[in-house]
């Protein structure tokens, strides 16, 4: 199994990117987007459950960010919109079987990790 995360960069505040995450190996019921800002410890940003379900953390994800997921392709997306200086962090993208969770410790599955930073 493998989660394979592109996408990130350097962008200017304001701006908009789009994290990408190809999973291979066998296929999930939940998967989402966490972040490690430096000196933080990692957050959770949001998840979806099959392709229309999903939960977002709404200090820093709600109204901004919206996850997607293509099932067929087992591809993970997260679309971020008005970025911040504050959003600059390593995104991982995470899968799990069973419910649908904010929690690491319910994720079997990493990325290896993609970098956004957000200049102002």
């Amino acid at each position: 199994v493998q989660l394979q995360a592109s996408g990130g960069g350097l962008v200017q505040a304001g701006d908009s990117l789009t994290l990408s995450c190809a999973a291979s190996g066998r296929t999930f019921s939940f998967m989402g987007w966490f972040r490690q800002a430096p000196g933080k410890e990692r957050e959770f940003v949001a998840a979806i459950r099959g392709s229309d379900g999903t939960w977002y953390n709404p200090d820093s994800a709600k109204g901004r960010f919206t996850i997607a997921r293509d099932v067929a392709k087992n591809m993970l997306f997260l679309q971020m919109n008005s970025l911040k200086p504050e959003d600059t962090a390593v995104y991982y993208c995470a899968a799990g079987s069973g419910d649908i969770s904010n929690q690491e410790r319910f994720y079997d599955y990493w990325g290896q990790g993609t970098l956004v930073t957000v200049s102002s």
